[in-house]
């Protein structure tokens, strides 16, 4: 039986991702990715930044855990080498073959600030293509770190060839404590985030690999593979829905209130312990929030879970050309520009979508897919 609450977690989580973006795109804290804000802090608080602090612990870490547990179905299904073919079209041809198809655009406005600074003179027209593909992969990194994990994953499964490490996953985690255990679990999030580089060089690709965040993905998406994915895990989760998510709620609140202004990006405040412990139980909280509530489907629900990834794909484009076009070139206020970008986003890149993935070559460039879903 399908669990339609992984379907709608995932799907909820890319909207939200979508959602987050608006507001990062003009975030005031000079993060990479972003044009800038509206002022400087603390002279011109952006209090609408306070979307960040209260989804970027969680939501990407929660991406992974759902990967991992859907890996676990799908590896119980089908042949590793089938399921590695399927997931080779769907995850690395969008993040290299779409990068020179699709993802190009945008990295034209991710480097276009870059270009008037001067950055690209004497460069070559060919060459500059190579680079705004190359600066287009922008959010496709989960992309790419999903791919070389189920790479790895495949050399993991022959360690554990007769299943008996994610069979003791279940025992204890599903146990009489499990939620007790679940819980302790936390601390391989908190070691993860300090895998990060603390002092990143500029001149050094530190920050590339602080962005990718190899280590801590490849262990969240090992919690969903091997512990996440027991049925009595989960029901422990369910059961405890409502503390899960008041005592996240608590921690995302003080978390907010005490680092707000603050770069929520850096090593130092990810690795912190209230931001850990933040993220970790908003994880378990959402996972069990929609596995009590949300595990159902409709129609909405349905053609959101088919077209979810594809969104994930195509939507910051949306973002950074619009976005960009109204903040060199307008005067808007910035209220304007948010609303104006966040209804673009949420109605253009549906629609993006739904031609793209009509045509057949670009189909398979953009999206893995082979035939029209």
């Amino acid at each position: 039986m399908r669990k339609h609450w992984i379907d709608n977690l995932r799907w909820v989580t890319v909207l939200l991702v979508l959602f987050y973006h608006v507001i990062y795109f003009y975030n005031n804290k000079g993060v990479f990715g972003g044009i800038g804000g509206f002022g400087p802090y603390p002279e011109y608080p952006q209090y609408q930044d306070v979307v960040m602090y209260i989804l970027y612990p969680w939501f990407m870490p929660m991406l992974f855990l759902l990967a991992g547990i859907s890996a676990r179905y799908a590896l119980e299904k089908y042949p590793s080498k089938d399921w590695f073919k399927a997931r080779t079209r769907k995850l690395l041809v969008p993040a290299t073959i779409g990068l020179l198809v699709f993802q190009w655009m945008t990295g034209y406005f991710n480097t276009a600030v870059a270009a008037q600074e001067g950055t690209f003179d004497g460069v070559s027209g060919p060459a500059k293509y190579f680079m705004w593909a190359i600066s287009g992969t922008g959010p496709l990194w989960f992309v790419q770190d999903l791919w070389l994990f189920s790479l790895l994953l495949l050399i993991i499964r022959k360690l554990d060839a007769k299943n008996r490490f994610q069979a003791w996953c279940g025992r204890i985690f599903g146990g009489k404590y499990g939620i007790v255990w679940t819980i302790l679990l936390g601390i391989l999030f908190w070691a993860g985030q300090h895998t990060l580089i603390a002092n990143p060089r500029p001149e050094s690709a530190d920050g590339l690999y602080n962005l990718y965040k190899p280590l801590f993905y490849l262990i969240i998406f090992l919690m969903g593979y091997f512990i996440f994915c027991n049925d009595g895990v989960q029901e422990k989760l369910k059961e405890a829905w409502k503390p899960l998510l008041l005592c996240a709620s608590v921690a995302g609140i003080v978390l907010t209130v005490t680092t707000f202004g603050q770069d929520n990006t850096t090593p130092q405040y990810l690795g912190s312990p209230l931001n850990c412990l933040y993220g970790y139980l908003m994880c378990l909280a959402m996972m069990a929030l929609f596995e009590a509530g949300f595990d159902k489907t409709s129609a909405f629900a349905s053609y959101m879970r088919g077209c979810s990834y594809g969104l994930y794909i195509v939507h910051y484009l949306v973002i950074a050309s619009i976005g960009y076009m109204m903040k060199m070139y307008t005067g808007l206020s910035p209220l304007a520009m948010y609303l104006i970008l966040g209804v673009a986003t949420f109605t253009l890149s549906p629609l993006i979508y739904e031609i793209l993935r009509r045509i057949p070559f670009i189909r398979w460039c953009v999206f893995g897919d082979k035939k029209r879903n």
